[in-house]
């Protein structure tokens, strides 16, 4: 296996409009951030799996077919007697989301529900912190990181903050940085950097994450693309152009594209990457993020391998 990815699959509650009473509309899309990363990873040609749990119910059973529609091994996805997770996210008149969580069996899965060989016999295990926010879920998720850390595979890390599922910023910052000295690779968002580091400076608070035992670091910045750190050089990856419909599953999307390429690698995901190559799988990844911009949903807006390499298939992208 390419990527093993662990944590919340759920739906996406996404309001689509009102009708003529002025009731609103919502889409059940779906999603999860980890989810989303190893259906990205899977339609760019890895090879991918994921762990975690869902309802037994409708919106369960759709979940499973979803990803597995998407090339994404779900043996290890369980199923429990809590409500399938779901997330209602409006969406503003610029694209930007905000979200609200109706939490349920995402945060039930226990350690010994986790595909230990799986995760041994995968290059890359990657998660995100919304699995550390409550339940069994949060021991499992730091079970699979040790898990892989020790076996000396890459480890891929998302802290993607989300302020309705922490008691406060400081409880946040407290548990996103417990697995750091477990992390190899990391992709935060702008916003999420000083809650890891103390600072909003690029340059300063990467440099702490590299002196803490990081080494590809990656912070995304919207339309402005990504700053990198990578073996003490920093710079600037310039986004994409597009026509913004909706950028939920863009920063998935450029991490699931970043991780797609580094685990073909040979010799492993990073030994030997140099910085010309790096931006070239950047510039690769702000291209499949850009695409997924320019169409409305997470997974359902995600490109395939084709549509890039043609350059087709994402109306907007100049």
């Amino acid at each position: 296996m390419d990527v093993t990815a662990i944590g919340e699959v759920l739906i996406d509650l996404t309001q689509t409009g009102v009708n003529e009473a002025g009731v609103p509309q919502f889409s059940a899309n779906p999603g999860g951030a980890p989810a989303n990363v190893a259906v990205a990873a899977a339609r760019l040609g890895a090879k991918t799996a994921f762990l975690g749990k869902v309802g037994n119910d409708a919106f369960g059973r759709y979940l499973r077919q979803v990803l597995t529609d998407n090339g994404v091994d779900c043996r290890g996805l369980r199923r429990g007697d809590l409500h399938t997770t779901m997330a209602i996210v409006s969406v503003d008149e610029h694209g930007e989301r905000s979200f609200r969580f109706v939490r349920g069996a995402d945060r039930d899965l226990p350690p010994e529900g986790v595909d230990e060989d799986g995760i041994l016999k995968s290059k890359i295990l990657h998660f995100g912190s919304v699995s550390l926010t409550a339940g069994l879920s949060r021991n499992a998720t730091i079970f699979a990181a040790r898990t892989a850390h020790r076996r000396g595979g890459l480890v891929s890390y998302d802290p993607n903050y989300r302020p309705a599922l922490w008691a406060n910023p400081e409880e946040a910052a407290e548990w996103m940085t417990i697995p750091l000295p477990l992390v190899d690779v990391i992709k935060l968002a702008e916003e999420e950097l000083p809650l890891l580091t103390g600072t909003a400076d690029l340059e300063e608070g990467t440099r702490i994450l590299e002196d803490r035992g990081l080494s590809l670091i990656m912070v995304t910045l919207g339309s402005k693309g990504v700053f990198c750190r990578w073996k003490g050089e920093t710079w600037r990856q310039p986004g994409v152009p597009v026509k913004v419909a909706d950028t939920n599953g863009a920063g998935d999307t450029f991490l699931g594209a970043v991780l797609s390429r580094l685990c073909r690698r040979e010799g492993g995901p990073l030994e030997g990457l140099t910085r010309a190559e790096l931006e070239d799988i950047l510039a690769f990844a702000n291209r499949a993020a850009a695409v997924t911009c320019s169409r409305s949903g997470a997974i359902p807006a995600m490109p395939s391998l084709n549509e890039l390499l043609d350059g087709e298939g994402a109306p907007g992208l100049s």
